[in-house]
């Protein structure tokens, strides 16, 4: 872990959450690698903050997977592994298809509309090197579908499934050469759901999710 990683403290966000933040962040950006221990004192000690809030922090990422207990060890960093990679993606396919066939039917041209302008701005995003941005846009570019099928119930399934999606989006959008990939996907989603046509927006998000599960998969391999 970097030593200069600190926290920084955000307006009105309690410490805990503040800690856990940061920590997230430094396992998604891979400050924190895979298998690296976590360790409350020394996390602690180096974010400025007492062990409270680490162990409340690290109970949080646990949930969200990206941190697993082993026994006799303690907390440390989950590891990228095809089967995690599998079993989160199959659920995401199956919600997404879902989206994708309910957007058809209830998405507002002015909502349509909107997701296009989106799109324009990730378009010129991707030229960038943030791939935060770049990660933050896409789950933009999502919601925007997902707020558009009406349904609070799988708005709110696909919510809890975003933070375990996320991990998998930023190990994909780190290899430059996906990101037009990812565009072109984007665009082959919103134009199907403008054409209201229902089954080849579902091959689209299909598709979509197909790609991003084989190139993490050949990066976990590798």
């Amino acid at each position: 872990m970097q030593e200069d990683m600190k926290v920084t403290i955000g307006d009105y966000l309690p410490l805990r959450d503040v800690v856990f933040n940061t920590l997230r962040q430094a396992i998604l950006k891979g400050e924190l690698e895979p298998g690296e221990r976590l360790m409350e004192i020394q996390l602690a000690g180096r974010l400025g903050v007492s062990r409270t809030p680490v162990r409340e922090a690290i109970r949080k990422l646990e949930l969200e997977g990206l941190v697993v207990m082993i026994p006799r060890k303690g907390a440390e960093v989950a590891s990228i592994t095809e089967k995690s990679l599998r079993d989160v993606l199959e659920v995401r396919k199956a919600l997404e298809e879902l989206a994708a066939e309910l957007a058809c039917q209830r998405m507002t041209e002015e909502e349509i509309v909107e997701a296009e302008k989106q799109l324009e701005n990730f378009k010129k995003e991707v030229q960038s090197n943030d791939v935060t941005k770049i990660a933050e846009m896409d789950v933009e570019f999502h919601e925007m579908i997902y707020m558009g099928t009406k349904n609070e119930r799988l708005i709110q399934m696909l919510h809890n499934l975003r933070e375990q999606m996320y991990r998998y989006r930023m190990e994909y959008i780190k290899d430059k050469e996906k990101r037009n990939t990812l565009v072109e996907e984007h665009m082959e989603i919103i134009n199907r759901i403008k054409n209201h046509d229902i089954e080849a927006a579902k091959e689209a998000s299909r598709k979509h999710i197909d790609n991003q599960e084989s190139a993490v998969s050949k990066k976990i391999k590798s």
